[in-house]
């Protein structure tokens, strides 16, 4: 039977620009405009491949904290401002939404351009945004919305282009790894963001300082990212010597993308998880502090700064869990991946629809006992975060390095237009209109935010469901960005003599 196995063109190594003619799709040595020379390009696996990936988690940990921080102390500002849960609800979407319209914006410029000077001017941006929002007196709440908005700016810049990177210094077992650390710092950041807000506000008895020792912490981020992130070249670590692939659009990278169906229904997936985890991250220490008043256990708070035991507990749970579910989540993929290739979708899968009737128990026994309520939703965590490394992981080797910083890009639009960017107001809408019924009651008060999160559980399983969907391409759609990302879609195979290798 004829080899009709795409070849890979491999440029001599002395012709140091190979694709001097493309703006961009640089696979190994060759530089994309703006890019570092071509001497980072044998950093993978090298010590400072591990020392730029320490730096990536850092400034990883310190996004998830600033995220959060606002659900940490929300009775306060709630208290502080005078405002109501949709309007608290509002403080999370516009974050969300400037987040995830700047993404595909720097989408484009990451798989065009100087990753590290984009990630560089980012977090400048947002150290600036952070910092002034926390000076925001009670008159002018506009602003502090501005602010927030602001702020997704840096984060925009920052989430898209990461992964691609780490996904350039490593491949395989090393790459899974690592991108395991990455995104254990979600709900290690988002719990620290809990726990030092809370504990901050009420030391200093203002809410405001809670908002002041993220941007503090990122002044030192920042520096490590201008003195100790590399630039490797897209897709340094699948390759040795130099390939050339077509540049293309835009447009064409977008209809690739909607072409690869494991990305399309793993991104539908992520979206669920996005809205449940976005819902519950925001509401829920308010919500357990409602269930504290409406057991008796506590007093309503009147007067900020408010009880931060809840978002002490739940800081703490969400540390926990989240380290443990992911390390499991990670471990559990190694070993069932060369044995299954569809492992990883099913584990999330299984993750998704397993936590939906823990989250369910948690939300409807909260008005009767704390401490149950607080296992479900331990249990409950750990599951949802068996996913976080595995659905980076999944995107990494379904896409073709060229268009992965496009491809984090549109899956960040997605999952938070129909995800968080509008759970956390959606559901304080939805617990205004319910507390109107009895607006003078405590205990109707905490039924009404209960009864809004009780939409979270049902998205799960719908997650889930979009996680089996990934499983029935996966294995096609792996090879299928393998063979492309190593050969020239499209061109009819040639060799270059004495420099062809086959596939």
């Amino acid at each position: 039977m004829e080899d009709t196995s795409p070849i890979v063109t491999i440029q001599p190594s002395e012709d140091k620009h190979p694709c001097s003619s493309q703006k961009y799709g640089s696979v190994s040595h060759e530089t994309a405009e703006g890019d570092i020379p071509s001497a980072d390009a044998g950093i993978k696996s090298s010590k400072r491949a591990y020392v730029a990936v320490a730096v990536l988690c850092y400034v990883n940990l310190l996004n998830y904290m600033d995220r959060y921080t606002i659900a940490g102390v929300l009775p306060s500002i709630q208290n502080y401002f005078r405002i109501t849960d949709s309007t608290s609800g509002l403080l999370q979407t516009v974050f969300i939404c400037s987040f995830m319209l700047l993404a595909p914006a720097f989408g484009y410029l990451g798989d065009r351009y100087n990753r590290k000077v984009i990630m560089v001017a980012g977090m400048i941006a947002w150290i600036v945004t952070t910092l002034g929002s926390s000076f925001i007196t009670e008159e002018y709440f506009w602003v502090l919305v501005l602010m927030r908005a602001l702020v997704g700016t840096g984060e925009a810049s920052y989430c898209t282009i990461a992964p691609t990177i780490i996904g350039d210094l490593f491949i395989g077992s090393q790459r899974s790894i690592m991108i395991s650390f990455f995104y254990i710092f979600i709900p290690v950041g988002s719990g620290l963001g809990y726990i030092l807000g809370s504990k901050i506000a009420s030391v200093t008895g203002d809410w405001h300082w809670a908002l002041r020792l993220n941007p503090i912490l990122g002044v030192p981020g920042l520096l490590l990212l201008v003195f100790l992130m590399p630039n490797p070249p897209r897709g340094a670590s699948e390759m040795q010597g130099s390939v050339c692939i077509e540049h293309t659009s835009y447009l064409e990278d977008v209809k690739y993308l909607l072409r690869n169906r494991s990305f399309v229904w793993s991104s539908l997936g992520v979206t669920a998880m996005a809205f449940v985890t976005g819902a519950l991250a925001f509401w829920t220490p308010t919500f357990l502090s409602r269930a504290r008043v409406k057991q008796g256990i506590m007093p309503p708070c009147v007067k900020e700064p408010c009880d931060p035991s809840d978002s002490l507990i739940f800081g703490v749970i969400t540390v926990v869990t989240g380290i443990m579910g992911v390390f499991v989540g990670t471990a559990i993929s190694r070993k069932l991946r060369d044995r299954l290739p569809s492992a990883d979708p099913i584990i999330c899968a299984v993750g998704m629809l397993s936590s939906s009737p823990c989250l369910f128990l948690a939300i409807v026994l909260a008005g009767t006992s704390i401490p149950v309520t607080y296992t479900f939703i331990g249990i409950g965590e750990v599951l949802l975060s068996l996913n976080w490394a595995i659905i980076a992981d999944i995107l990494l080797y379904v896409v073709i390095p060229t268009r992965r910083a496009t491809a984090e890009a549109l899956q960040i639009m997605v999952c938070h237009l129909l995800g968080d960017a509008g759970s956390p107001y959606l559901l304080g809408i939805i617990s205004d209109v319910v507390s109107k019924l009895q607006a003078t009651s405590l205990e109707w008060r905490f039924h009404s935010l209960e009864y809004s999160i009780l939409i979270c559980p049902f998205i799960g399983v719908l997650g889930g469901l979009f996680f089996l969907f990934t499983a029935l391409y996966i294995k096609e759609d792996r090879r299928a960005a393998e063979v492309l990302a190593i050969g020239i879609p499209g061109e009819t195979p040639t060799r270059t003599e004495g420099t062809a290798e086959s596939v």
